[in-house]
């Protein structure tokens, strides 16, 4: 049970605390844009990268008619908007709020949080009613406004894909009613009512704030270790019992395609018919980058079953249905998914999406590069479709300098570019395998970093 657990005082939406450390936190926002070479960049926080159709709709709007029309997926499942003109001003704030997109402008950096995209679908716990009330307690809190932008809360379904992604407080579901809180990348979790969840984890954050005050840190990573142990000790005095749980390694995100979770009955006799049924597909996009068509596709597929969208983390979408039991598609000969799924799918596909595993793209990931950014040596987006070849066992993410911006986790190829040329390394948490420079050889560059994912 928890103990202690002040009520936050609301604030509104135009105004609210501004934190000590707002010049230094250069995080993006809509109301704080970021300057590229390609022009000003928002970035819309989607919580849980849970949208309506509506809501994508209003999206493709703004980045249509103030931006460059593309849509760009984050690596915590939002949006960024770019090629917005300097002089846009509030035109593109007010559209979003107007679609319920930017709920409190104290507080729009501050909402990030990240979900298991397929919480409720593959027959895990739903995760719905923790993001609504975390979202809705975190947009009331003053103080909570005062979080920076890179500060991140994480719903994990029990499945361990988002507990993996090093997030600053994370709630885990269990069966029975209970939940687990952590506290950073802390072994020690702290085992509580699930129904007390949202609420712990935004006193975790503000318990951090406090802790925070000395060293300006942005994040629990970020604080000294004796004041970090101090934290994790803060949390635990007002919320359960200890547990013992390390933190997952590796984050696995959601395979594209058909999303199937056990359907069991009981039917007159003793025994128990257990079928599946097909309660979402998922797709990956390629370099995360959305073209206007792709985006529209999406949220029209969205509209005709569930009418939701889920950005992942990985970049993906999952779009849950209902789509029927599994069966095979005449137009498709794939077997183990719906007719409509598959149908579905196809017309994804065809649209340049990445619907299954052999797509030469999956596990392949850029940052923005040149010439979108000034600090980028080299556009890696294109160097990263020249080297694409057969599915690798690792994901490979190219940086186009030592930033990495929006890079994985867990275990991955890293390619960075350098003065010196292409750096290539195998990451493991927080290991890396001796390095590799190729220089100025596209077809060694291509055959390396193939046999590093191998």
């Amino acid at each position: 049970m928890l103990a202690a657990m002040p009520d936050s005082a609301p604030s509104p939406l135009s105004a609210g605390g501004t934190s000590p450390r707002d010049g230094g936190d250069a995080c993006p926002g809509t109301l704080r844009l970021h300057r590229a070479d390609d022009g000003a960049l928002a970035r819309v926080r989607i919580p849980g990268g849970v949208l309506s159709a509506d809501r994508a709709d209003a999206l493709l709007a703004v980045a249509g008619r103030f931006g460059d029309g593309e849509l760009h997926l984050t690596s915590r499942g939002n949006v960024q908007l770019r090629g917005l003109d300097a002089e846009c001003g509030g035109g593109p704030a007010e559209l979003l709020g107007a679609a319920g997109l930017l709920p409190s402008a104290a507080h729009e950096r501050a909402r990030n949080i990240v979900a298991s995209p397929l919480a409720g679908l593959d027959g895990s716990p739903s995760v719905g009613g923790w993001l609504s009330e975390l979202d809705s307690l975190v947009c009331g809190s003053a103080a909570a406004a005062a979080l920076s932008g890179r500060f991140l809360f994480a719903l994990d379904s029990g499945r361990g894909d988002v507990d993996a992604l090093g997030a600053d407080v994370t709630l885990i579901a269990e069966d029975g009613g209970d939940c687990l809180l952590r506290v950073g990348a802390a072994d020690e979790v702290f085992r509580l009512s699930s129904a007390d969840g949202p609420r712990a984890a935004l006193l975790a954050a503000e318990l951090f704030l406090r802790a925070a005050r000395d060293s300006g840190a942005w994040r629990v990573k970020d604080l000294p270790d004796d004041v970090r142990t101090a934290l994790v000790r803060a949390v635990g005095a007002t919320a359960g019992p200890a547990v013992h749980r390390p933190r997952p390694r590796t984050a696995k995100a959601p395979a594209p395609g058909p999303v199937t979770a056990p359907n069991s009955s009981t039917p007159a006799t003793t025994t128990v018919t257990v079928t599946t049924t097909v309660t979402a597909i998922s797709v990956g996009v390629p370099l995360g980058r959305l073209a206007p068509a792709q985006w529209r596709l999406l949220t029209e597929t969205a509209r005709r079953y569930g009418n939701e969208l889920r950005l992942t983390p990985w970049r993906g979408i999952v779009i849950p249905g209902p789509f029927g039991p599994p069966g095979s598609s005449a137009q498709s000969g794939q077997s183990g998914q719906s007719g409509r799924a598959a149908e579905a799918l196809d017309a994804l596909a065809a649209a340049g999406l990445i619907t299954g595993p052999d797509s030469p793209w999956t596990g392949v990931g850029a940052c923005i590069g040149h010439p979108g950014c000034a600090k980028s040596l080299s556009d890696v987006r294109a160097e990263a479709g020249a080297a694409v070849g057969p599915v690798g066992r690792l994901p490979v993410y190219w940086s186009g300098c030592e930033r990495r911006c929006g890079h994985p986790h867990g275990e991955w190829i890293d390619v960075v570019v350098t003065p010196e040329g292409h750096r290539i390394s195998h990451v493991r948490g927080e290991h890396r395998d001796p390095r590799t420079v190729v220089r100025n050889d596209p077809a060694a560059l291509a055959s390396a970093v193939s046999g590093a994912r191998a």
